[in-house]
């Protein structure tokens, strides 16, 4: 028998891998992807981005999604088209994958029911942990995963038990000094971001090789901070860590006490098998979690493990915000900074937190709320993706007529030589609502005859109205930048690869599924490590969090068997 058998290998599992392993316990970890060693991840587009090679292929392994529309919610399966929110199925999962901007949640954001108050329509609550206790955790990520940047001062800057990153900050394309000095013109502190890349080198990892690869594609260097290799490797040296690839978890069984005996899985071959631990953690990515929870039913349990409250699932969360860009052209520049701004270091490593919390007068974010602070976000600036195709198409139609030949040539011969697009990425909180949350499919089935995971889509008006103010702002940079067709996107889509909820922590069994140290309230072996654990998702990016988190519960965990 193992001591931890931990279901994933993301962000969310690989701190609890790492500590546990070194602290001298037993772990063999299943998961459902390959082990893909970074030799063979590739910048080809087709591969990475195209055709979704490090995701399960939609035949195999679907979603339902149900997507909000004007007359009710249309499900579909992605096996007919569409997007899925399957983001890196592999050794490391995820976090192979992440652009990797790693900003700290404030202190405000465990307290968001307490600061702001209630919001119609929306199940907000204050955690049940305070930013305090979740500091020294962050400040472990930034030394143990890898984090790089620059600790500037400004208004909503967090409290820090460091002065400074442990990595200085990768090296930028001149226009991010551009982009700090029409925030200036225009009363705006933009400041460095942080990123979970490591700048120089860490034991057997590569320093950052500033490429603009890193969101959707596996890091050649190994500098980005994934779980795969920032924190596997050293867990397996151990000698105490079994890493188990191309396992399927379809079901945790349980005894007549209520507690996890047994992992049951499905090997590449497809042939089940079953592992026996002390204690259990699951950390399969938001969705896959709660539909694993949902999968394993008994007579204790007949809703699924942890789920006689009826709340896994429940209070699903992406990232509010949108996205928005303009076109700089070179010749409306001089030609030292054209030169600059066509170098192929296309890092911009700038954010825009002035509007974290937004105080002003005039906005009113909806109509149930009074007029006064709310909560705001992150906006982050940097130049388009490296990926050539996005562009492209992009560049297909002109004045809504389809181009081919000479014509097309000509205008991406001009898109890629004549100027190059910046951009902004906005993060708000997605407010969690009645209408996003995963449950079972009672029709569709994955390759091995399991229902399959279907998620509603619910969003809460606010996260627009949040977006747009803040793509305002940033709009209002990239013209005082001197760009051109400036434009943005701010909906209620959630994207792909930023999920959290579904278990959520909290004080109370009938309004959350697990405790304060992520451990579920009904089962006293089981743990939830992923980011299914956030009540809300602040306003950034989650893996960060996800880190930090996952750290603290390891020392939780760690408590917890030395004494059974």
């Amino acid at each position: 028998m193992h001591d931890i058998c931990v279901i994933g290998s993301g962000a969310g599992a690989g701190p609890v891998i790492y500590e546990l392993s070194k602290a001298g316990y037993k772990v063999v970890v299943l998961e459902k992807g390959p082990w893909i060693k970074t030799e063979d991840f590739t910048k080809d587009e087709m591969t990475a981005t195209r055709r979704d090679a490090y995701i399960p292929r939609h035949e195999d392994e679907p979603q339902v999604i149900e997507s909000p529309t004007s007359s009710g919610y249309k499900a579909r399966s992605t096996d007919e088209g569409g997007s899925d929110f399957q983001n890196g199925s592999c050794v490391g999962g995820s976090s192979n994958f992440m652009s990797a901007y790693f900003h700290r949640l404030k202190p405000k954001d465990f307290r968001l029911l307490s600061e702001y108050g209630p919001i119609n329509g929306a199940n907000v609550v204050d955690w049940p942990i305070s930013y305090d206790e979740m500091e020294p955790y962050y400040t472990k990520v930034e030394s143990e995963v890898g984090v790089s940047g620059k600790v500037v001062e400004h208004k909503h800057l967090e409290p820090r038990s460091t002065p400074d990153f442990p990595y200085p900050p990768l090296n930028s394309n001149a226009v991010a000094d551009w982009f700090v000095k029409a925030g200036s013109e225009l009363g705006y502190n933009i400041i460095p971001a942080a990123r979970g890349i490591i700048s120089t080198p860490k034991k057997d990892r590569k320093a950052c090789y500033h490429s603009n690869y890193c969101g959707s594609f596996g890091c050649a260097s190994d500098a980005k901070g994934s779980s795969r290799a920032a924190l596997i490797p050293q867990a397996v040296e151990t000698g105490n860590c079994e890493i188990l690839p191309n396992s399927k978890v379809f079901k945790l069984e349980t005894n007549e006490n209520g507690k996890v005996i047994k992992a049951h899985f499905y090997n590449q071959t497809g042939v089940a098998q079953e592992v026996e631990a002390k204690i259990f953690v699951v950390a399969c990515q938001a969705i896959e979690t709660s539909r694993l929870l949902l999968m394993s039913k008994s007579e204790q349990f007949p809703n699924g493990l942890a789920n006689n409250s009826g709340q896994v699932g429940k209070n699903m969360i992406f990232a509010g915000g949108g996205a928005g860009s303009g076109i700089l052209k070179y010749d409306d520049l001089s030609e030292e900074d054209a030169k600059a701004l066509a170098n192929k270091n296309t890092f911009v490593n700038r954010c825009l937190k002035d509007f974290y919390e937004i105080d002003d007068p005039t906005f009113e974010p909806c109509s149930t709320s009074e007029k006064g602070k709310v909560k705001g976000g992150t906006i982050d600036f940097l130049i388009e993706h490296s990926n050539p195709m996005p562009k492209a198409v992009r560049n297909k139609y002109d004045n809504g007529t389809l181009l081919y030949g000479s014509a097309l040539k000509e205008k991406l011969i001009t898109y890629f030589t004549d100027q190059k697009r910046v951009r902004f990425e906005i993060f708000c909180d997605w407010l969690p609502n009645d209408n996003c949350f995963v449950s079972l499919d009672k029709e569709v089935k994955d390759k091995w005859g399991d229902p399959v995971a279907k998620v509603r889509t619910g969003f809460h008006n606010r996260d627009i109205e949040i977006g747009n103010y803040l793509a305002d702002k940033a709009m209002n940079v990239l013209k005082q930048m001197g760009a051109y067709e400036i434009g943005k996107s701010v909906t209620g889509n959630p994207p792909g690869n930023l999920i959290a909820g579904g278990c959520r922590f909290g004080n109370d069994p009938k309004t959350s599924v697990l405790n304060k140290d992520c451990r579920a309230h009904e089962v006293e072996n089981l743990y939830v490590t992923d980011g299914s654990f956030m009540p809300t998702g602040g306003s950034a990016p989650h893996t960060f969090t996800i880190y930090a988190n996952s750290f603290r519960v390891a020392e939780k965990i760690k408590e917890h068997i030395s004494k059974i």
